[in-house]
C-alpha cells in the first residue's frame, strides 16, 4: 500500500532502528492510552539514549513520511491512519489466541439447544465479541438454503400465529404471521401436516418447486385458507421475498463506541455508522469485505467506504458451510485504537467455530 506516495518497502528502508523504535512506541502508546506521546516522555522510555531534541528530529522525519502527526502545536504525536496501517502490516505480531480467550469464546459460541433459534447463538457470539474487544461485536448471516425438518403453527391471537420451523440440524426459527380472518385451529393443523408430509426434507428452493408440482393436490386436499397458510409457512422459512438479502445482522455493544467520544462531530459520525448498519446495502458490503481475501481482514478508517465517515476500524472474518461457501461473517467495529493483535486471533477463532456450527 502506498504511504505518502511511497511503498511500504520504501518506508521500511527509510526507517533505521532508532526511527522504527520511536514510531513503534508512539503507536503502541496510542493503542493503549489514546493520547499523544511527546519527545520528553519518549526519551525516558527508549532502550537507546536519545535527548528530547534528537527524538523531535526523528519525529519530524516520521511526520514527513506521513506516519505520525501532531494534533496540536507543541503537542506529542499520534499515528496517522496510514501510519496505523503500516504498523499493522509491518510491526504488529499476531500470536495464537490465549487459552483464556479460547475458553471464553467456546462458552458462548455453541450449537443452540433445543428450543433456541440460530438468532440466540448469533446474539451470544456478538455479545461475547463486544465484551472481549470493548468495541461493537457483529455477526451477519447470508441467505442459506436450509433443509426443512418440521413446521408447526401455534395460534397466539385470533389473527396471529407463531410459526415454528425446525431445520435439519435442529436449528429453530420462530416467526409471527398474520392470519386471515376466520382461520380455524383445524386449518392451522391441516397446513402444518401438509408441509410436513410433502415438503419436509427439501430446501426452500426445492420446496417451492415441489409445491408447484403439487398444486393440484393442494387444491384437492386443502381449502383456500389452508393453502394460504402453506404459502405463508414457506415465505417465513425463506425469510421473505428478497432472496438476495442477508437475513440477519446482530450488533452488540454499540455503547462501547461512545466511550471517549467528546465532541458533537464524533457523535454525529457514530450516528451515521449506526444508520449504515441498518441498511441492506451495508449488510451486503460487510459480506463483500469479508470475501475479499482469506482469513481475517482489517480495515482502518476510510479504507472501506462503509465506515469512512465514522472513522471506525473493522476486523472481520467469514465463516463457511460444509461446501466451503461463505454463509456469514463475524467481526468487531471500534475506534482506530483497537487492540488489533488480540482481536484478530479472537475474531479468527470465532469464525472457525461458526464454520463448524454451519456444517
Amino acid at each position: 500500500m502506498a504511504l505518502k506516495n511511497r511503498t511500504e518497502t520504501e518506508i521500511h528502508k527509510a526507517l533505521d532502528e532508532r526511527s522504527g523504535e520511536i514510531f513503534r512506541r508512539i503507536v503502541e502508546s496510542y493503542l493503549q492510552h489514546g493520547e499523544p506521546l511527546g519527545s520528553r516522555s519518549l526519551s525516558r522510555i527508549l532502550p537507546m539514549s536519545l535527548s528530547p531534541a534528537s527524538v523531535r528530529n526523528v519525529m519530524s522525519d516520521l511526520e514527513a513520511l506521513g506516519l505520525i502527526y501532531s494534533p496540536h502545536v507543541s503537542a506529542g504525536r499520534l499515528p496517522t491512519q496510514l501510519g496505523l496501517r503500516f504498523f499493522v502490516d509491518a510491526f504488529m505480531q499476531v500470536g495464537s489466541i490465549s487459552e483464556e480467550d479460547r475458553a471464553s469464546i467456546a462458552r458462548h459460541v455453541h450449537r443452540p439447544s433445543h428450543g433456541q433459534g440460530v438468532e440466540t447463538m448469533m446474539s451470544e457470539a456478538s455479545q461475547m465479541l463486544s465484551g472481549m474487544s470493548r468495541g461493537a461485536g457483529i455477526v451477519i448471516t447470508a441467505k442459506s438454503d436450509s433443509v426443512l425438518k418440521h413446521v408447526e403453527f401455534i395460534r397466539l391471537e385470533p389473527t396471529k400465529a407463531l410459526v415454528v420451523l425446525v431445520g435439519e440440524h435442529d436449528q429453530v426459527e420462530n416467526r409471527i404471521i398474520e392470519l386471515p380472518v376466520g382461520t380455524t385451529n383445524s386449518q392451522l393443523t391441516e397446513a402444518a401436516n401438509f408441509l410436513n408430509a410433502h415438503l419436509a426434507g427439501n430446501t426452500i428452493g426445492e420446496a417451492r418447486t415441489q409445491l408447484e408440482r403439487l398444486r393440484h393436490d393442494v387444491r384437492r386436499e386443502l381449502d383456500q385458507l389452508s393453502q394460504d397458510l402453506v404459502e405463508r409457512g414457506l415465505a417465513v422459512w425463506s425469510g421473505g421475498a428478497d432472496e438476495a438479502r442477508p437475513t440477519r445482522l446482530i450488533v452488540r455493544g454499540r455503547a462501547n463506541l461512545l466511550e471517549g467520544v467528546a465532541g458533537s462531530d464524533d457523535v454525529e459520525r457514530l450516528r451515521m455508522l449506526f444508520d449504515d448498519l441498518e441498511k441492506k446495502e451495508s449488510l451486503i458490503e460487510l459480506l463483500n469485505l469479508a470475501e475479499t481475501g482469506p482469513g481475517v481482514r482489517i480495515f482502518i478508517g476510510s479504507e472501506n467506504k462503509l465506515f469512512s465517515l465514522s472513522g471506525s476500524s473493522l476486523i472481520v472474518a467469514p465463516y463457511r458451510d460444509s461446501d466451503e461457501r461463505i454463509v456469514g461473517a463475524v467481526g468487531v467495529i471500534g475506534p482506530t485504537r483497537l487492540n488489533y493483535s488480540r482481536i484478530v486471533p479472537m475474531v479468527d477463532y470465532t469464525a472457525q467455530l461458526m464454520s463448524q456450527l454451519s456444517r
